[in-house]
């Protein structure tokens, strides 16, 4: 069988069809092939949004219901896991693969730095991936399969510049070295599936706001980012498709639903020498807030009026989805929370919980994904 043409595939985050006219090798594309919308995820937040794009299926199937929930089992809430193992739907290059062993062919696909990399059924794989000192400290770097093509990518490069792709730096190297990286695969490796994610337009969107962005110069900057990508699928004959997870918007303020859980006491905190944490085997109700959507987990079932009356008096907050709610919307999950919060459009979920700025545990004013129960855009400033 004549093996089909290749294709590389670029999550663009943050394009929007307005934003194209800025972008103009990725406009050619689009004017060259065809441009359609792609059905929004809930919530639209990059986790999620990877995870249906891969599968084709609603977080109710795949399971990964935000860029963190709570693990049941163990009463911990984790943000930004990388195990592919969390997906619970078969991503598209696992389906090509299986499809094509059993008509005799053979299939391969580059992941570059999409999320849930680790343990991906795919044959190259670079993702993000720092070292942990027993004394607490942290070396940047990255990981892959196989480690001897991502350290060659290293040498030729120069390291991945790992503190532009979160945190204060955050910013345009690290998209420059992905796709430079991602050419270099294209070119030594000429996958079926090519997989590479861009992460320049998440960043300052987030800090300013759209309107308080140069929307313009990030864009263009983008676009010339993908010179490389572009330059490499044209020499192997590849067609090139541009994917994006979700625009941004403005907002104005933040809602604190931890807190106001917590005026009502269903929310226990443990205080100690390093700040407050959540005992969250002892709350009876409490938020994982998530950029603009927040999972409301709840003990007892009894508490679920009281804890959703509460929720409704509090400003900001539009929606409140219950099991109904949650299978109309594609989140009815086990992962999900018994309830599922929804901002207003111009307000935002932000995980504090203290009541006094002095207990604010030690990782509140830091760059901690792991440790934070909630997202945390502030770690961009």
């Amino acid at each position: 069988m004549k093996n089909p043409q290749p294709l590389v595939l670029i999550n663009a985050v943050g394009l929007t069809p307005k934003l194209l006219k800025f972008a103009p090798k990725l406009q050619q594309l689009a004017l060259n092939g065809w441009m359609r919308p792609l059905k929004e995820s809930l919530p639209a937040v990059t986790a999620t949004c990877q995870a249906t794009i891969l599968t084709g299926k609603e977080p109710s199937v795949h399971g990964i219901v935000g860029n963190g929930w709570l693990f049941r089992d163990t009463a911990e809430v984790r943000f930004c896991q990388q195990s592919n193992h969390l997906i619970q739907a078969e991503p598209i290059y696992k389906t090509a693969s299986r499809l094509a062993q059993a008509q005799g062919s053979s299939f391969k696909c580059a992941k570059m730095f999409w999320w849930f990399n680790q343990g991906a059924d795919v044959d190259i794989s670079v993702t993000p991936k720092p070292y942990y000192g027993a004394d607490g400290n942290k070396a940047f770097g990255i990981s892959g399969s196989s480690q001897e093509l991502t350290e060659g990518l290293e040498k030729k490069l120069g390291a991945f510049p790992f503190p532009s792709f979160w945190g204060p730096m955050a910013g345009l190297p690290c998209t420059r070295w992905i796709a430079q990286a991602t050419a270099e695969i294209i070119k030594i490796e000429t996958p079926n599936l090519t997989l590479a994610y861009l992460p320049h337009l998440d960043y300052d969107p987030q800090r300013f706001g759209p309107t308080g962005s140069d929307m313009p110069k990030l864009t263009r900057e983008l676009d010339q980012a993908c010179e490389p990508i572009l330059d490499a699928a044209k020499a192997k004959g590849a067609r090139v498709w541009i994917v994006s997870e979700y625009g941004h918007c403005n907002v104005q303020s933040a809602i604190e639903p931890n807190k106001v859980l917590r005026k009502h006491g269903f929310l226990v905190c443990r205080d100690g020498p390093f700040g407050e944490t959540i005992d969250f085997f002892a709350s009876r109700a409490f938020a994982v807030c998530d950029h603009q959507l927040a999972h409301i987990y709840i003990k007892d079932s009894k508490d679920i009026p009281r804890v959703r009356a509460i929720l409704e008096e509090t400003p900001g907050i539009k929606i409140i989805l219950d099991e109904e709610g949650k299978k109309s919307m594609g989140l009815a999950h086990p992962r999900s929370g018994e309830l599922v919060a929804l901002s207003e459009n111009n307000k935002w979920f932000a995980y504090p919980y203290w009541l006094d700025e002095s207990r604010a545990p030690d990782f509140a004013r830091t760059v901690d994904i792991h440790r934070k129960p909630g997202y945390d855009p502030c770690e961009l400033f």
